[in-house]
């Protein structure tokens, strides 16, 4: 199997979710992974050492790993979390290890194609920025009667209200190289799903990365989560998560727009915001029957398969 080259953005369990997805449809996938994290394992380790939050990247080599013994013991491994209240609690063991090769190469993407080589990775995996990043979000609805900035990532995801405006910290962080090539090149780029202003949005802030999806010959699909109103995005219904990406990239085009039908409440407005980013809109199911709220593996790489194998529409 070969397939479109295919570079996905994003963070946490939805980047590991296409990326599980996506393994079905192609050999040819790169990850470019949110580097904000500040919270549990990760946030201990970057305000440590300095370095790029490694849980985020920790889990995507993991949804990549091959599927063989080999792949699935050091997935397990990479993935183990040590009890305890001791140094090592709440620590998982790939992010541990990702920082030592870390501090072994100058190069942080040379330390990751490593795990890969490990993990016998069906794809690569590469972080959105060169620097560790802060996210701060201007709230409304918290009780002030005006809008209350939240800063760092784990703040932002658990504060109620809602978030009108995000933005990085520092500003315009520089990106990586090879990132900007994965874009640039791809046949296809897949945003999402996961926490929609800390995981998602957060490639647009970087400005290598947002011009890179302005001017690739790429497409661009654009999978809504299974549940657009909790988290983040409390009281968002889909539509509202289209407009506020038109907000955020307004020079940024899409060519489609996936979502489960459990999550669209209006077919039609849905389509016509959409079709107002240049994209077409497809409702396809791909959650797990018993369990609504996560994605069935299988449903999904379907759904990816019928759009990323479309063909190019002629001008």
């Amino acid at each position: 199997m070969s397939g479109p080259v295919v570079t996905a953005l994003g963070g946490g369990h939805g980047l590991a979710a296409t990326l599980g997805a996506l393994r079905f449809v192609t050999d040819e996938i790169t990850a470019v992974v949110t580097v904000a994290d500040d919270g549990g394992s990760s946030g201990r380790l970057r305000e440590e050492f300095g370095v790029l939050p490694p849980g985020d990247l920790r889990m995507a080599l993991a949804a990549l790993c091959s599927d063989s013994e080999w792949g699935h013991t050091w997935r397990d491994v990479l993935q183990h979390r040590f009890a305890g209240e001791g140094p090592l609690g709440g620590h998982a063991l790939g992010n541990l290890l990702i920082v030592a090769l870390w501090e072994l190469h100058d190069d942080p993407v040379a330390g990751l194609d490593l795990v890969g080589r490990l993990l016998q990775a069906r794809g690569r995996v590469l972080p959105m920025a060169a620097v560790p990043l802060d996210i701060e979000a201007d709230v409304s609805g918290l009780g002030s009667g005006g809008l209350t900035t939240v800063r760092g990532q784990a703040e932002v995801a658990v504060t109620p209200g809602t978030v009108e405006e995000v933005r990085l910290v520092p500003a315009d962080p520089p990106a990586y190289p090879e990132s900007v090539a994965a874009i640039r090149s791809a046949d296809w780029v897949v945003l999402g799903p996961g926490s929609w202003f800390t995981s998602v949005m957060t490639h647009l802030l970087v400005p290598e990365v947002r011009e890179a999806l302005e001017v690739s010959r790429a497409r661009r699909l654009l999978v809504l989560n299974l549940d657009p109103g909790s988290g983040e995005t409390a009281g968002f219904d889909a539509v509202r998560h289209l407009e506020s990406f038109a907000a955020l990239a307004p020079g940024l085009r899409l060519d489609g727009v996936l979502a489960d039908p459990a999550a669209v409440d209006d077919e039609a407005g849905l389509t016509a915001a959409a079709a107002r980013l240049g994209a077409e809109l497809h409702v396809v199911p791909v959650s797990t029957r018993s369990a609504p709220g996560q994605h069935d593996p299988l449903r999904y790489a379907a759904a990816l398969r019928d759009i990323l194998y479309s063909p190019r529409p002629t001008p």
